[in-house]
């Protein structure tokens, strides 16, 4: 997906994700309603957590727009909103989710050792990781693009990566990209954690996928622009357990249902709306 003017919008709308870092996001769409409490068949996961009225939920804790840990300690982000949504349906209320930070580099181990029910932090769905978990969705697809400093005129491509230091996340999908395109990549565990790198002329660039570039040009107002136009496509996903096909294809069911009653996109909109233009979600694989 092409995001032109994703560095002009995040520069510009400090203020508004200011003030929605401080709220609890998508409001009372995630709520459970005053409805009779879901019913589901008997062993399924969803009855499990249904009947524990909890769930484990793996995201980011330093991601701006997605997943980012609020002044109360929760995370707030448009992946908490898609998460509340799904705990919503199994009659669980937000203050009953338990939140688990999932950096990159452990979301396979957490799903695949049941540290967590499910992992919403922009997590791209690829062949290789449908080996050991499986995924729902896609529910948004990303792009990868490329941050530098405000005053850098040298790199407006991936083209100028090649053979230089740029900073990306263990275990990413970026990472991975960034070797095959011929780049020194610095690796360390969260994206945050590549901007005093690159403050410091460590590295030349931080790659990773535009909307989580857009979050920290936004938090960093005038010392970071986005260059180039994305130059993968990352849909993101929800991973769980590996061949647990009914909780997969509930989930589906129930990202379709966001997307048809507004839910989806009132998320969206309270999130990393204040930023990023809203954009039809993309049909869900129901492999």
């Amino acid at each position: 997906m092409k995001r032109n003017s994703i560095a002009l919008l995040a520069a510009a709308a400090v203020t508004a994700l200011a003030l929605a870092g401080c709220s609890s996001g998508g409001g009372d769409s995630a709520e459970p309603s005053d409805e009779p409490a879901p019913t589901f068949d008997e062993g399924t996961t969803m009855a499990k957590l249904a009947e524990a009225g909890t769930i484990t939920v793996g995201t980011k804790f330093d991601q701006p727009l997605f997943g980012l840990v609020g002044p109360d300690g929760v995370p707030v982000g448009f992946d908490v909103e898609i998460a509340k949504i799904i705990a919503s349906e199994l009659g669980i209320a937000d203050d009953k989710i338990e939140w688990v930070e999932s950096v990159s580099a452990n979301r396979e181990p957490f799903i695949e050792n049941g540290d967590v029910d499910i992992v919403v932090a922009t997590y791209t769905i690829n062949d290789k990781r449908k080996e050991v978990v499986s995924f729902a969705g896609p529910y948004y697809t990303a792009g990868q693009s490329i941050l530098v400093l405000a005053d850098n005129d040298d790199i407006t491509s991936e083209d100028d990566l090649v053979g230089q230091p740029v900073c990306s996340v263990t275990g990413s999908t970026p990472a991975a990209n960034l070797k095959e395109l011929g780049a020194e990549v610095i690796e360390t565990d969260t994206y945050s954690n590549c901007l005093e790198p690159l403050r410091s002329g460590q590295v030349v660039a931080v790659s990773t996928d535009n909307v989580i570039l857009a979050g920290l040009v936004s938090q960093n107002e005038g010392e970071f622009k986005l260059v180039g136009e994305p130059f993968t496509e990352e849909p993101y996903g929800i991973g769980l357990k590996l061949d647990d096909t009914d909780f997969r294809m509930w989930i589906n069911d129930v990202l379709e249902e966001a997307y048809e009653d507004g839910r989806y996109e009132e998320a969206w909109n309270a999130t990393a709306g204040t930023v990023l233009p809203f954009v039809d979600p993309p049909a869900v694989d129901r492999y």
